[in-house]
């Protein structure tokens, strides 16, 4: 664990004894990983490779969907409904325990999104994701030429009915987590290396945007950027950066570094406590265990 800024706090988090354990490998590039409570698995994706997978203690590694439309940031509704952000079909949809497919959000004002990358559920049922080029991009998706001129995060309300831009003044956004008590909205920006924080109104709508934490790295993808980030039940926020995971206090402190042996695309709670951080990691899937459990959203019960 390097980097420490504040050691005392960062073993509150993260024990010294915790070890960064490798779970699989041999993957292209993983991402989007998502815990299921109940049948005590998790779900990562892997967008080069176009297949989703699930690990789980018993078992091991195994393939669950081939193609899967580059599948990237997953999570579930309040109903239990898998929702994935693909980058072919430049959608999120759900999929409900059925199999059958909904497409949630595939188009703004007439024109197809970019390729959104990863999503949220608020407390209210809506959703809120963010919609970088990276799926208009060889090997993380598919090539193509961009329909929308800019890059957004937007929200889907309660009824599903409608899709909101909150903000288009990104250059890529990638990763966005709420404080526990879903006042405020962390959204980061990967080539700009920094997380920026807004302010989120009773109807859903999000305001301020002021930079939160900058210097995540030099926003240069092979050195690590932010990417994946989620918080924790106490507020802090880990993100992705050069190094592994960078934990990171509600008031912009660096507490701390949790390192991985390659760069993380994301990040994810899980475990029976939901104290268990999974991390995908460019080929492979990593755990490591923490004293302090997830925010926990909706569907984590």
């Amino acid at each position: 664990m390097a980097d420490v800024a504040n050691t005392n706090h960062f073993y509150e988090l993260v024990p010294r004894n915790a070890r960064v354990e490798r779970l699989g490998t041999g993957f292209t590039f993983t991402e989007g990983p998502v815990w299921n409570h109940s049948g005590k698995f998790l779900l990562f994706s892997d967008m080069p490779g176009d297949v989703r997978r699930r690990w789980d203690a018993a078992g091991g590694v195994r393939e669950v969907q081939r193609p899967s439309n580059k599948g990237n940031g997953m999570t579930y509704d309040v109903d239990g409904n898998l929702l994935i952000c693909e980058h072919a079909t430049s959608s999120v949809v759900r999929l409900r325990p059925d199999g059958s497919r909904q497409t949630v959000a595939s188009h703004y004002q007439g024109k197809e999104l970019n390729s959104p990358n990863d999503v949220v559920v608020a407390r209210d049922k809506s959703l809120y994701f963010s919609d970088p080029t990276y799926g208009r991009m060889p090997v993380f998706g598919v090539e193509r030429k961009q329909d929308l001129s800019f890059q957004g995060v937007y929200r889907v309300q309660p009824s599903g009915e409608g899709i909101q831009l909150l903000g288009n003044d990104f250059e890529q956004p990638n990763g966005l987590c709420f404080s526990p008590d879903e006042s405020l909205l962390y959204i980061n920006d990967s080539p700009r290396a920094h997380i920026r924080v807004y302010k989120v109104a009773k109807d859903g709508t999000i305001s301020g945007g002021s930079v939160f934490f900058d210097h995540i790295g030099s926003g240069a993808i092979e050195e690590g950027i932010p990417d994946g980030m989620k918080c924790d039940e106490a507020g802090n926020i880990y993100v992705s950066g050069p190094g592994g995971i960078w934990v990171i206090s509600p008031e912009a402190k660096l507490l701390g570094r949790i390192d991985v042996p390659e760069n993380v695309g994301n990040l994810n709670w899980g475990g029976d406590d939901w104290k268990t951080l999974f991390i995908c990691a460019s080929t492979s899937l990593y755990k490591i265990d923490l004293t302090v459990s997830g925010n926990r959203l909706s569907y984590m019960v």
